[in-house]
């Protein structure tokens, strides 16, 4: 088993863009693409992106990927078709769900189970919440309910039967004769995925799972096809929502856990970068072409959460980067609506045909356009062709925003713009103090294609000091792919009140998850620097429904000891002391980390392209719009930059992968990193 180390590339398939980044940890040297990405085949998207850095394939050693194919199945709804098996009585536990509703306020709204009722089919069998069996599994029935599924089509199947994280026997049982039956491997059993009560939320995650499995398993044999033909001979390892990374050949047993992968990637870098630079508490803020997500970061470790609801009735209970994401990105479109408001977002232009400046046949006034009219983007730099100039996407400003709201072409992207990071703020806002935590005690981490442009005003507006730019903002979720860890988490249902659980049985749950992860990491051929565990349970005062995550730091903690650290973060989260009430455990997680060797993230930017004085590295001189009005500012280019630049604002710094915009007052400092730190004026 080879572990030595070699280049290897990370590959980012994002709505807009898929992004790679090469290193060779030997030389330092770095190869970077940028290409559109390709939503019908992901994998050709890969394919373009290796072949614009000109990579051998040969030469690699491996390739680790961060895929959207599982999201955006899930969110366009374009899965596998899946049949479920449960028990008797609980046919339409996918449906009942929870007393909520689609909108809080609204007696509207729509609701689509991932499995239809006709697919859905029920045996005799039964535990008790205790796992003693009340009904045993009437085998001949379980036979004849898969195949009428297979007989309606199924690929894909889900067996979810009640209790059965407390005993799973019957699950396991049901298994062992449906794979002598069943077509394939694509067979979810719902306490093999997820350990935890709840049977709802246990049987939409299994569903879930089952739905993308099928859909994961041929892209990844696709694309595992076409870098073998192509030369590659090496590993290819896959992100995962929690941030951490498994292997191409086990990945799609547990596709579920790589929805929201895209955006954990990002999250990742961001820590790893923080960590190196010296901010351990980071908000991040990842502005792309689609969408913008924000995560919150403590002490360089991403807040984990294990109850992502990825769409209304759709809870998916794995542990994930708790990310959370508006519709606004450089290609989101702003209108007027019927009421004569100015509406920006959710709707995208995308890749295709992307904003008016793109030149590849959008008409319709996106935020990268409105950056463009205020002066901020180069109209060279973001190539506008094919007919398109500058005089007509003022004129389509006009006529769509400005004549209807009675302002300028500019004054109407400016508009854009201020209603746009009015969002965005909000959703930093939600990811922060909705867990309890001040925005004025973190730095912003700005990256995405997008993001550098407007984190002055975010941080500006939420009271945020400092921006943390790092040296590739748009390709970071690539970047996340190349720093990223092997992990793999666990989760068992305890739910026993504090004062009556038996520690020692804590410990060796605790114990045992462990040796599970450490198992399945040391199973890989990769060179590794340390291996982590990392344990927390989730608690709740009796009488609660929601849970809240406790860090457990020695699994041989006492009782006194965890009920002081549940306090300790109840009342960080909500300011509130509720000593007279009892607590309960809920689950025990368990996490298991393989650490990679580090990274030197000051190899990203070339050295040898450093200029000795700033103003060798000034490229430009042209006016920008900031809110005190048009102002002739200096163009720098990043890679040109002196080591230990000062820059004060206003000023422009311009990278093949973004652009940064440094506002009137503020001031933006290099660090030895390739970093670059924005202090924001009050």
């Amino acid at each position: 088993m080879d572990k030595a180390a070699g280049q290897v590339a990370g590959v980012d398939v994002g709505g807009t863009f898929t992004d790679l980044v090469q290193i060779d940890p030997a030389t330092g040297a770095v190869r970077l693409a940028k290409v559109a990405s390709t939503p019908d085949n992901q994998a050709f998207g890969v394919l373009n992106a290796l072949s614009a850095a000109e990579t051998d394939l040969a030469a690699l050693s491996l390739i680790v990927h961060g895929t959207t194919t599982t999201t955006n199945a899930v969110l366009e709804r374009k899965l596998a078709r899946t049949g479920l098996i449960t028990t008797a009585g609980f046919r339409d536990v996918l449906e009942l769900g929870r007393r909520t509703r689609p909108q809080p306020y609204s007696m509207k709204g729509a609701f689509r189970p991932i499995i239809p009722r006709d697919l859905r089919r029920e045996v005799p069998e039964r535990m008790d919440a205790a796992g003693a069996v009340v009904t045993p599994l009437d085998e001949p029935a379980l036979r004849a309910a898969a195949e009428t599924l297979l007989a309606q089509g199924c690929e894909a199947l889900v067996v979810h039967f009640l209790h059965a994280y407390a005993n799973p026997a019957h699950e396991l049982r049901a298994a062992e004769i449906l794979r002598a039956l069943w077509p394939n491997d694509h067979i979810t059993l719902g306490h093999a995925l997820l350990s935890e009560s709840r049977e709802f939320e246990r049987g939409v995650t299994a569903a879930v799972n089952a739905s993308v499995q099928p859909l994961l398993a041929r892209y990844i044999r696709r694309l595992e096809t076409e870098l073998a033909e192509g030369g590659y001979a090496g590993d290819l390892l896959v992100m995962n929502g929690n941030g951490g990374m498994v292997s191409s050949r086990t990945v799609a047993d547990e596709a579920a856990k790589t929805v929201m992968s895209g955006p954990a990637s990002g999250v990742m870098a961001a820590a790893y970068t923080g960590r190196v630079a010296g901010m351990e508490n980071l908000i991040t803020y990842d502005m792309g072409g689609t969408s913008t997500d924000v995560a919150l970061i403590r002490n360089a470790e991403p807040q984990v959460s294990n109850e992502t609801e990825i769409e209304y009735a759709m809870p998916i209970h794995v542990p994930m980067v708790d990310v959370r994401s508006v519709g606004a990105g450089g290609g989101s479109i702003a209108r007027v609506n019927a009421a004569g408001l100015l509406e920006v977002g959710p709707q995208s232009a995308g890749a295709d045909p992307g904003p008016i400046c793109y030149g590849l046949g959008g008409t319709d006034p996106t935020i990268s356009d409105a950056n463009l009219l205020l002066g901020r983007l180069d109209p060279a730099r973001i190539n506008v062709t094919g007919g398109v100039s500058l005089d007509d996407i003022r004129r389509i400003f006009a006529d769509r925003l400005g004549t209807p709201l009675g302002l300028s072409p500019e004054d109407a992207a400016a508009a854009v713009i201020r209603v746009a990071n009015t969002r965005m703020a909000g959703a930093i806002r939600m990811v922060s103090l909705s867990l309890g935590a001040d925005p004025r005690d973190f730095a912003l981490f700005a990256f995405g294609g997008a993001g550098p442009l407007h984190a002055a005003a975010l941080a500006r507006e939420l009271g945020i000091p400092r921006v943390l730019v790092p040296p590739r903002p748009g390709i970071t979720n690539a970047i996340g792919c190349v720093v990223a860890d092997l992990r793999h988490d666990y989760v068992r249902t305890i739910n026993t009140p504090l004062d009556q659980l038996d520690m020692a049985d804590l410990r060796a749950v605790f114990d045992e998850q462990a040796a599970e992860g450490a198992a399945a990491i040391n199973a890989e051929t990769l060179r590794l620097a340390d291996l982590r565990r990392v344990h927390s349970v989730d608690m709740q005062f009796i009488g609660q429904t929601h849970l809240i995550r406790v860090p457990v730091p020695d699994p041989q903690i006492t009782r006194e000891a965890l009920q002081t650290a549940f306090e300790r973060v109840y009342f960080a989260r909500f300011r509130v002391a509720l000593d007279e009430i009892r607590a309960s455990v809920v689950n025990a997680n368990s996490s298991v980390i393989g650490t990679r060797p580090p990274v030197d993230l000051s190899t990203l930017l070339d050295p040898s392209a450093r200029r000795v004085t700033l103003d060798a590295a000034r490229v430009a001189t042209r006016p920008v719009t900031f809110d005190s009005g048009p102002q002739d500012t200096p163009v720098y280019r990043r890679e040109h930059l002196p080591p230990e630049a000062r820059i004060t604002g206003p000023a422009v710094v311009e990278q093949m992968d973004t652009t940064l915009l440094i506002e009137p007052g503020d001031t933006a400092t290099a660090d030895p990193h390739g970093n670059l730190i924005l202090e924001v004026a009050r």
